[in-house]
């Protein structure tokens, strides 16, 4: 369906910029946003922290004092 809204310059251009990084088009990148928003937090399904592995330690990668590296680690899982 289309639509016209407004939206801040700043945000449009991150958002284009986005879609671009994901060869998608600016309307699909904007219906996913608003999917994972209006998406209750009790109804996202939870992931789990790759740390962890086995109880041996942290798995091959991952540092269990950086938050960066413990979100790539959940991205790439």
């Amino acid at each position: 369906m289309r639509t016209t809204i407004a939206i801040d310059d700043h945000l449009l251009a991150q958002a284009k910029a986005r879609a671009a990084e994901r060869r998608i088009t600016l309307g699909r990148y904007v219906e996913e946003a608003l999917a994972l928003r209006l998406v209750s937090p009790e109804d996202r399904p939870r992931r789990a922290v790759p740390v962890f592995r086995g109880g041996t330690g942290p798995a091959p990668g991952v540092d269990a004092t950086s938050n960066r590296s413990m979100l790539d680690a959940i991205d790439e899982d």
